[in-house]
């Protein structure tokens, strides 16, 4: 396969009762990337039937800390240390890891037992994951990633991923952000936030000039968002998009 394809694992926000958090898996031939990590991943994948469990992911790209987007970060790190004998590859703006293990991840993964009775013994980041900081690019696999911060509560960043000749835009969290947007626009597809509070209005998005709302779809939005009535297409949970 060419090109580059979206597989939406999640489409809600951190208080969605309908769908899971917002995840997204994009795929390159037979490569793929995980975009955040929300609980419960294993399942998330399982379910969309698309053939592929953590062993297959090249790396999981963290746009920010927030639970409903690295949740399942935990999991992810066991899965690969005890199951597959190996750490996770991620992929994160400095910012992002600066407050990854002591602000998130140390509480549960900092000390193990050998055994029953045994003492505990010290684990780091670093015995979980391979990191690879992501500063203005990387290339992961066929995958080319570059960031921006965004305008949100913790540092966020939004993603520009390019592979197969096709770039995806990802805003991440964000409130609406015309710089942002002009920084997006540059890709064939365009993934962007909308809710309430500090994120990105919909009716801001509704205002953008035609053509390029038709290269674009929604995601993060509450579960009361009519999709019949927007005029900027949804991205649906389990839909595969063609970038």
């Amino acid at each position: 396969m060419t090109g580059l394809e979206l597989l939406a694992l999640g489409v809600g926000d951190a208080f969605s009762a309908r769908w899971y958090s917002s995840c997204l898996l994009l795929r390159c031939g037979q490569a793929h990337l995980l975009v955040d990590c929300p609980h419960p991943i294993r399942k998330m994948l399982a379910e969309a039937k698309a053939g592929v469990d953590v062993g297959d992911v090249l790396a999981v790209a963290l746009t920010h800390l927030h639970a409903d987007h690295s949740s399942g970060l935990e999991g992810f790190g066991y899965f690969c240390r005890f199951v597959l004998g190996r750490r996770a590859r991620l992929v994160a703006h400095p910012a992002v890891l600066a407050r990854l293990w002591e602000g998130h991840l140390a509480a549960g993964m900092e000390q193990l037992i050998d055994a029953p009775g045994s003492p505990p013994r010290s684990l780091e980041l670093a015995d979980y994951f391979e990191l690879t900081p992501l500063v203005d690019s990387v290339t992961i696999g066929p995958f080319r990633i570059e960031s921006r911060l965004t305008v949100h509560h913790v540092p966020t960043t939004a993603l520009r991923i390019t592979a197969g000749g096709r770039c995806l835009g990802y805003s991440a969290d964000t409130a609406f952000d015309p710089s942002l947007i002009e920084w997006l626009s540059s890709a064939d597809s365009i993934v962007h936030e909308t809710n309430y509070g500090v994120h990105t209005p919909y009716a801001r998005l509704a205002e953008l000039p035609e053509a390029l709302r038709a290269r674009m779809r929604l995601i993060h939005y509450p579960d009361d968002f009519s999709a019949e009535r927007s005029v900027i297409r949804v991205l649906e949970q389990g839909e595969v998009l063609r970038v």
